[in-house]
C-alpha cells in the first residue's frame, strides 16, 4: 500500500511547487528578497522541504502501543 501512497503524492508535489512559484512574489517582498524563481527552482525548494518534513510526519503517525 505504501507504493500507492507515493503515487498519490505526486500530483500534490507538482501542485505545491506551482503554488510556491506563484506565491514567491509576495513572500520575497516581505522578506526583502528581490529574486524571482522559476518552476524548476520551486520544485527544488519544494523537494527540500518535503525531505525535511517527511521524517517528522512519519514519526507523528507512529502508533504508540501501550
Amino acid at each position: 500500500m505504501g507504493y500507492f501512497r507515493i503515487l498519490a503524492a505526486i500530483p500534490g508535489f507538482f501542485l505545491s511547487s506551482f503554488f510556491l512559484m506563484l506565491l514567491w512574489g509576495p513572500i520575497a517582498a516581505r522578506l526583502g528578497i528581490g529574486v524571482d524563481i522559476d518552476y524548476v527552482t520551486a520544485m527544488l525548494i519544494n523537494i527540500t522541504l518535503w525531505i525535511a518534513v517527511a521524517p517528522l510526519a512519519a514519526v507523528g503517525r507512529k502508533k504508540i502501543c501501550g
